[in-house]
């Protein structure tokens, strides 16, 4: 099974999101698990919680701090717990914006409004001071604009009559907790999944002098203009669950030895083994991107006519 993706909340309270997301990343299928839940309030009471379920926490006083000298000590626990993602749950503190360049694409927060209606604070006043029917909750990317990032997806929630804004917020908390581990997991698969995989070898092979693709033997395969196949993309091609890259190796002694060293990365593929095809591993969860480029090159060399493969590149 492939590794899940690391992500780290931040919050500032009871963090009724984060055990959302916490209780959402036990389902087997769940492509994120979360790593550490941090907060800038050593009192939050989701720390308690956190802890109790097993999660690593960190804590520290914003107070007395410069904004990005405290981010910095909260990146540091970031990366000690190697997080991939970082989703804001209550984290109720502007991030500094070198913060937010460094997490561009990984940094999620949720609003409790339809944005861009009602960005910052007291929304729920706002929206029954508007006399509004509808209201929701709305996912969204971080950016230096607040509350102004990229959305990724959105809750509908209906305003009934006599509502105050404490019965307001307990609904669209419902609503949030629905939607916040629904989006984060898409966002994870759509940059870790098979698609945006293949999306990333095929923008490798085709930066290859006269690369070409199509499919073959059902599987998408790249080859070079008057010569050979030099690397094939394989998903769950023979219900074995793996997603991978086969390139070719310089024989078979090559490819046992490369499979002794790494059995994790390396393996050898049915049909193609005997014809010295080594297997890459593109599932796990790690993937050294200019090691796959090396040999996607390697493999081209070995197929391309010698017009080409003498090429300086």
């Amino acid at each position: 099974m492939p590794e899940k993706a690391r992500v780290g909340v931040l919050i500032s309270g009871r963090g009724s999101n984060m055990a959302a997301l916490i209780y959402a990343s036990r389902a087997d299928d769940c492509p994120y698990e979360i790593v550490l839940v941090a907060a800038n309030d050593p009192a939050a009471p989701g720390l308690a919680l956190a802890a109790a379920e097993g999660i690593p926490t960190f804590a520290q006083p914003h107070q007395g701090l410069k904004r990005a000298e405290f981010d910095a000590l909260i990146e540091a626990e970031l990366a000690r717990h190697g997080v991939e993602y970082v989703a804001l749950a209550g984290y109720m503190r502007l991030l500094s914006g070198g913060f937010v360049a460094r997490w561009q694409g990984r940094c999620l927060n949720i609003h409790p409004s339809l944005l861009p209606a009602h960005k910052g604070l007291d929304v729920h006043e706002a929206v029954l001071a508007a006399g509004e029917t509808v209201t929701g909750c709305t996912v969204h990317l971080v950016t230096p604009e607040l509350d102004g990032g990229p959305i990724l997806g959105q809750t509908r929630v209906a305003v009934l009559p006599g509502d105050t804004p404490d019965s307001l917020a307990t609904r669209v908390h419902y609503a949030e907790h629905q939607l916040y581990p629904r989006v984060l997991a898409g966002l994870v698969r759509a940059e870790t999944g098979p698609e945006a995989l293949l999306g990333r070898i095929r923008n490798l092979a085709l930066a290859l002098p006269e690369a070409e693709e199509k499919l073959s033997h059902g599987m998408n395969g790249f080859f070079v203009r008057g010569g050979k196949f030099f690397a094939y993309f394989i998903r769950d091609q023979h219900g074995d669950g793996i997603t991978a890259l086969l390139v070719k190796a310089d024989g078979l002694e090559e490819q046992a030895q490369l499979i002794e060293n790494d059995s994790n990365l390396y393996y050898r593929p049915a049909y193609f083994g005997p014809s010295g095809w080594i297997g890459i591993r593109l599932d796990t969860g790690d993937n050294d991107w200019s090691h796959i480029d090396d040999w996607l090159t390697r493999s081209w060399r070995a197929s391309a006519p010698k017009r080409l493969a003498m090429l300086p590149f």
